[in-house]
């Protein structure tokens, strides 16, 4: 155990084994970005339409920063939670506490309060640093509301107008920068970063990663996907505060000495401008936002020349929206399977168009290594369907304040058991099943949603689909199948659209009985469709219509 109290699952051999071979660089994220600013201080850091701020410029207000959070009491092991829109400040605000020894747990805008209460509660959060507001809700009065019953938290900041008994940034950046000399000794063996990671469970998680973990695991992956020796120009649609949006830090800035190119949030058209005005490399995002983007007649006239490549991640992605992605913005694809909990498979870009549809890539031990196993956690043959065990690099400490879940997902040797099922094939590449929790079940029958969801984005009128289950005494569950279509398109009728997917080769017995359309369908914080919320208003709307059915038989 260190000094936050954070325990590591993988043993200590094998962490040291991946350091002797030199995957791990074994220095501290402030230590490496620090070299990078050494070698190119006038070289941009992170690019927005509102500014460009230099690696210099970048480092004099993360050592500020790090002064400011000295003054109020931060030491070694604390933790900073953090809620803010893509913007530099979170870059700062995770190298200004990696700088200092201090852990930073960010999380994206849009969580509610029950959530902020569980997240904040969970990581023994000493300071809180969140916008003013956001979709109308008075953040500030909100962390003032649930303060009470958070008895760790001690030091408020705001983004924004002053407010009584808070810190502004602002003032935080307005400190002296701290001098090197007064900087603890940091090891790179000591978390620095907690990912929130929804999985299955009622509340979010967190999991807790190292220094190394995050530089030689998430930044190692980057390195793997560029490897031509230019600058890597990163435009990030994905929130920052994701497990996703975590290598933008740790990955573009300390490990390559890239650019991080930000949106404060998502937007179509702005995606689009960036491409054409900020020259980005590589984009990050989910398939709903790819799906969005090439949807758009605007992108055929934007110059995507500067595009390498698109990373697809968060959400396996089908062959239709992989083509239309290809063709509209004019670049190759990455699809990548990874996840908080320490997974990560990717399909590179000279996999062929086949591969990275219906493969998650060869896995690569420098960066995590993939077991199949069974429902006794025991290896099964190659070919064989199981569920998907990880561990290398990437592999993050523990799970953190949550015992019950290093006991469910974690072993002895610090493999994690991801609940995804798949398999190896005979070329290596890893291919994915469903989730084991990720099924329907309809009268004893076994549904996968990902497979209705392909064929129904395969129509030409669909931009992005996704199957919730809806609950019936008789069978137990039935399918509701949720569109998003293009716009001006004339919604096709539920016979309509099951007649074309049963035309495509889904089975009879398969096909939903219920179908809602939707100007776009929800997204959760970290940018994936929220099939919680499409669930609950499927079942509102369900009680709704059996409610006023019984209401006009009474009636009559």
């Amino acid at each position: 155990m260190n000094h936050s109290g954070i325990v590591d699952m993988v043993p200590a051999e094998v962490r040291r084994e991946w350091t002797l071979n030199g995957i791990y660089p074994n220095k501290s994220v402030y230590e490496l970005f620090c070299e990078h600013v050494c070698q190119n201080p006038d070289s941009p850091a992170v690019v927005s339409f509102d500014e460009t701020i230099t690696y210099a410029a970048l480092l004099d207000r993360v050592r500020r920063l790090a002064a400011s959070f000295k003054a109020v009491g931060i030491v070694s092991g604390d933790v900073i939670a953090y809620q803010l829109p893509n913007g530099w400040q979170s870059c700062a605000i995770d190298l200004a506490a990696a700088a200092i020894g201090a852990i930073v747990a960010p999380f994206p805008p849009g969580r509610g309060r029950l959530e902020i209460v569980s997240l904040l509660r969970r990581c023994a959060a000493r300071v809180i640093i969140v916008e003013h507001e956001y979709a109308g809700v008075d953040l500030c009065e909100l962390i003032e509301s649930i303060r009470p019953i958070l008895l760790s938290l001690r030091v408020l900041v705001v983004d924004g107008k002053e407010r009584n008994g808070w810190h502004t940034m602002d003032s935080l950046f307005g400190a002296e920068p701290i001098e090197s000399s007064q900087l603890p000794t940091v090891s790179p063996d000591f978390p620095v970063r907690l990912l929130i990671s929804s999985g299955t469970e009622s509340e979010p998680k967190w999991v807790a990663y190292s220094h190394n973990a995050l530089i030689g695991g998430r930044g190692r992956f980057l390195q793997r996907i560029h490897v031509d020796g230019s600058a890597f120009r990163g435009l990030y649609l994905v929130p920052l505060g994701t497990a996703f949006g975590s290598t933008a830090t740790f990955g573009v800035l300390s490990w390559l000495g890239g650019v991080v190119v930000l949106l404060r949030q998502f937007d179509v058209a702005a995606a689009i401008q960036s491409i054409a005005e900020l020259k980005p490399t590589y984009i990050f995002g989910v398939p709903t936002m790819f799906q969005r983007i090439a949807a758009d007649p605007a992108l055929s006239k934007a110059d995507t020349s500067s595009l390498i490549a698109i990373i697809s991640g968060g959400a396996k992605i089908d062959e239709t929206s992989i083509r239309r992605c290809t063709e509209a913005f004019r670049c190759g694809f990455i699809s990548l399977y990874g996840s908080a909990d320490g997974v990560n498979c990717h399909t590179t870009l000279h996999d062929d168009l086949e591969a990275v549809s219906c493969k998650a890539g060869r896995p690569n031990p420098e960066v995590c290594s993939i077991r199949i196993v069974d429902d006794e956690k025991k290896e099964v043959p190659q070919g064989c369907v199981g569920e998907i065990a990880a561990r290398g690099p990437i592999s993050p400490m523990q799970y953190v304040n949550a015992p019950d879940l290093d006991a469910l997902y974690r072993d002895a040797d610090g493999w994690v058991f991801t609940g995804d099922l798949g398999f190896i094939d005979d070329d290596g590449y890893l291919v994915l099943s469903g989730r084991k929790k990720d099924i329907i079940i309809r009268g004893g029958l076994n549904i996968s949603p990902a497979q209705i969801e392909n064929i129904a984005v395969s129509h030409p009128a669909v931009v992005s689909a996704a199957c919730v289950p809806v609950a019936d005494p008789d069978v137990g569950h039935r399918v509701c199948l949720c569109l998003a279509l293009k716009d001006g398109i004339e919604r096709p009728s539920l016979s309509q659209f099951t007649r074309y997917l049963h035309e495509k080769g889904l089975d009879t017995n398969k096909l939903p009985e219920y179908l809602r359309y939707y100007r776009q369908l929800p997204l959760s914080p970290a940018g994936k469709i929220d099939k919680k919320r499409l669930s609950a208003e499927v079942e509102f709307s369900n009680y709704t219509a059996k409610a006023g059915l019984a209401q006009l038989a009474n009636q009559l």
